[in-house]
């Protein structure tokens, strides 16, 4: 089954050169190259990819507010933020809004790949130029979780099912259980019973965060 991949990057030489590349793969299917995030929020639905390309810095709608918006519709969707900067800073706020991997724009065009792949099978992903960079881990060593995870965590934690937190947010229920398996799986927690004893060890509870 093909790996259905969405390119979004307001520079069309970047978008037609990772196009080409990506189209050399039989595996690979290229459902789509947009010049702006808007519009890849408007048509995540429609072209449902597996994985998004998301050029960090575009004029309107940026990289990071994109991410947040395809993953509210989408959010079995993985987001690869596209970049020219290497700096901890850019790298650990792009995987807090929810992206999956962190990618530089300079990369060898197999590394693009090797990200693809590293996604779909479930793992962050950052490349060779942000090795050294932070990746984003609480204090016992758990995986961060994004902002809208913390707020769906907390609405699960008060004993809510997922078609209430669905209601509560404005959400599809299947984005809530995607969110809930994200959430449990990154602080590797398998009931609803241990997200809850989470939430009251780390504060969420009483609103103060994790």
């Amino acid at each position: 089954m093909s790996i259905r991949v969405l390119i979004v990057d307001d520079h069309p030489m970047v978008t037609e050169g990772i196009q080409a590349i990506l189209e050399s793969y039989d595996d690979i299917k290229v459902v789509g190259a947009l010049n702006n995030g808007q519009d890849a929020v408007d048509q995540i639905v429609t072209l449902a990819p597996d994985v998004v390309l998301l050029d960090l810095n575009m004029p309107g709608l940026s990289g990071l507010t994109a991410t947040e918006m395809i993953l509210e519709v989408r959010a079995e969707t993985r987001i690869l933020i596209l970049s020219m900067h290497d700096s901890p800073e850019y790298i650990s706020t792009a995987l807090r809004h929810g992206a999956t991997g962190y990618i530089l724009k300079d990369v060898p065009t197999e590394e693009i790949r090797t990200a693809i792949d590293k996604v779909m099978a479930g793992e962050q992903y950052l490349c060779t130029g942000t090795k050294g960079s932070l990746k984003p881990k609480i204090s016992d060593g758990r995986e961060t979780l994004t902002s809208r995870e913390q707020t769906i965590l907390l609405e699960l934690a008060q004993g809510k099912s997922n078609k209430d937190v669905a209601g509560t947010l404005n959400i599809s229920v299947r984005t809530v259980e995607t969110h809930r398996q994200n959430i449990k799986r990154k602080l590797g927690i398998s009931s609803t019973a241990g997200l809850t004893r989470y939430a009251m060890e780390h504060g969420v509870l009483q609103g103060t965060g994790i």
